[in-house]
């Protein structure tokens, strides 16, 4: 093995982008159990992490679009 490969060790990421969303779902929620949050940090892809949370923006401020629209239009 080379000596770069010794240092910094690729680590698998394992969860499913589904594991991801509701991981970011509760973050959202802010309610998270220190067990979960220790598991999800190790398994989740960082990548898959920041696309959920996007679309779990855009989902979050389309839902408050429509209600404002529906409150306002009556």
């Amino acid at each position: 093995m080379k000596e770069s490969e010794e240092s910094n060790p690729v680590t698998k990421r394992k969860a499913s982008f589904g594991a991801t969303m509701k991981a970011v779902f509760w973050s959202f929620l802010g309610i998270r159990k220190k067990s979960d949050y220790e598991k999800d940090a190790a398994q989740l892809n960082p990548v898959h992490v920041i696309i959920a949370a996007v679309i779990g923006a855009l989902i979050f401020i389309s839902t408050l679009v429509i209600i404002v629209k529906n409150v306002v239009a009556k």
